[in-house]
């Protein structure tokens, strides 16, 4: 069956930097009928990419550290691990921003490209919705400070080996969703990403 929704209002709250609106909606219920009219507020955030640098050759993965506004709260530290990552600017593909970030955040340059999943980062809230991927990379020389200073980047690189990173995992030393979701993709798919690209 294919449920309906309406949207019976839409404005804008508020916009800078990021924008807020919000919505009232209508749609169909499970039971039958419809919902009574009801609003959200949603944070627009657009489509992004997240991509993990791996180099099979040596096992090991890239890392940026940078910090994070949402983690002022967090208990050890607002300084973050994460994977690479870029908002999808108009005219841009996931695949060109992938490419582009590697290069501004890290200092990567991608071999070969593998797409992992796209999926909603948290659909109650926002419209973020990130493609992630995992890039073939020569880690050799990679790492030192990285970001764009206009954009007011200060982004720390590290090569890590391929099971610390997994033990960082397991410790719960990395809280970013796309770095936690591609590394456990990494550690179920390690062996078939070598025989994919003849390592």
């Amino acid at each position: 069956m294919k449920y309906q929704w309406n949207l019976e209002g839409h404005q804008i709250l508020f916009k800078k930097y990021f924008q807020l609106e919000e919505y009232a909606i209508s749609h169909d219920l499970y039971a039958g009928g419809k919902s009574q009219v009801f609003t959200r507020e949603i944070f627009e955030r657009g489509s992004v990419v997240a991509l993990l640098p791996y180099d099979p050759a040596q096992r090991k993965v890239v890392l940026i550290e940078q910090f994070r506004v949402g983690a002022l709260e967090d208990e050890h530290s607002p300084w973050l691990w994460e994977s690479v990552a870029g908002v999808i600017e108009s005219g841009e593909t996931a695949d060109d921003v992938a490419i582009r970030e590697s290069h501004e955040e890290a200092g990567c340059e991608i071999r070969k490209l593998h797409r992992i999943c796209q999926y909603y980062v948290s659909p109650g809230g926002t419209t973020e919705k990130c493609t992630l991927y995992c890039g073939i990379v020569d880690s050799e020389g990679v790492g030192g400070i990285h970001g764009l200073p206009d954009e007011n980047e200060d982004i720390r690189v590290e090569v890590v080996d391929v099971e610390e990173a997994y033990r960082w995992l397991d410790k719960g030393i990395i809280k970013s969703s796309a770095t936690i979701i591609a590394l456990q993709w990494l550690r179920l798919n390690e062996s078939y990403m070598d025989r994919l690209y003849g390592f």
